[in-house]
């Protein structure tokens, strides 16, 4: 717009340029050239920056760099009554006072006074390397009954004679073959399997579909004594690994007698550390009791847990009395 304009005024002052202004087609001449040049036109794209890597890395150090808040340490014992408990350690009790202190809260809540002892168990599954110990299921037979319920046991023989026998002691339900397909369409659910070596290579389909329910020689669901089994299995307490490190059971009632129940909980701790190897350390990283009502209360391992002392004194005692034998024998 400014070039057209220029030239408009020079053609409406060309007749009269010689006497308006002296020179000035010289100058109207210079201004429409200025006026009609234009910057040029990039037809490129700028060329990036390239990115400053070292302010980058040094962003990242100083975030490193930047402390961490301290958390205030936990103190040991409050001094009064009233405190808050995310200030101090939480305390842990021996397994006579912890059960003492279950039926005091019973009393003192006036709750019903045959709920159940539960125990919560948190164990150490890492062996050497990156190796872990597998969730693992169980059975243990307690020392001190608790409950008048039986758990529903299935057998599995073609044997007329097993079976009778099977019936006789308190099976729930015993078959062959033809309770396979029942089994994987989930007609039947028990809580364990037992069966007799003769059926196994017909039972391998039921592999995969019971896990770790499926009869093994270890968890002494497989052989003949069928009478034995079955009393093992409808009496005894069954437990699971939950959550990858957990074991949630319940291992008495309130108003059993303290003894009995320590007894219940020391059977139920044994059994578990048969799963680890006692030279990989303790199993049992912590351990919290509690009644259908109560507050969880830590228990103090001490005296709990096997220990590994003994097992190489025995080992060492073994080897010592082998040592002795050929030296008697020689002289």
């Amino acid at each position: 717009m400014a070039a057209r304009g220029g030239c408009c005024l020079w053609r409406v002052l060309a007749p009269h340029r010689g006497w308006v202004i002296p020179g000035l087609d010289r100058r109207l001449a210079a201004a429409s050239a200025m006026v009609s040049a234009a910057p040029p036109v990039r037809l490129y794209a700028a060329a990036a920056k390239p990115a400053n890597r070292s302010s980058k890395n040094t962003k990242q150090e100083e975030t490193k760099k930047k402390q961490v808040p301290r958390r205030r340490p936990l103190m040991a014992k409050p001094v009064d009554d009233v405190y808050l408990t995310w200030h101090y350690e939480r305390p842990s009790y021996e397994v006579e006072k912890a059960v003492g202190m279950l039926k005091k809260f019973q009393e003192l809540d006036f709750t019903y006074p045959k709920q159940f002892v539960y125990i919560n168990v948190f164990l150490d599954m890492a062996l050497q390397k990156k190796k872990k110990v597998e969730p693992f299921t169980s059975t243990v037979l307690l020392p001190h009954r608790f409950s008048d319920q039986t758990n529903k046991v299935l057998v599995f023989t073609e044997n007329e004679q097993e079976a009778e026998i099977a019936r006789e002691n308190g099976a729930a339900v015993v078959g062959g073959v033809e309770l396979i397909k029942w089994i994987l369409e989930d007609e039947i659910q028990v809580d364990s399997y037992i069966a007799v070596p003769e059926i196994m290579p017909k039972l391998i389909p039921l592999r995969s579909k019971l896990k770790q329910k499926y009869p093994n020689t270890k968890r002494n669901s497989l052989g003949h004594d069928i009478p034995k089994m079955l009393q093992f299995y409808r009496d005894g307490l069954g437990y699971a690994v939950q959550d990858e490190c957990v074991i949630k059971t319940r291992i008495a009632r309130l108003d059993m007698p303290t003894e009995q129940i320590i007894a219940n909980l020391k059977t139920v701790i044994n059994d578990i550390c048969t799963f680890k190897p006692l030279t990989y350390g303790p199993f049992v990283k912590s351990l919290v009791i509690r009644s259908s009502t109560s507050e969880g209360l830590l228990l103090h391992l001490g005296g709990l847990l096997p220990q590994v002392e003994k097992v190489e004194e025995k080992e060492g005692a073994e080897g010592d009395e082998e040592k002795r034998i050929p030296e008697s024998a020689s002289t």
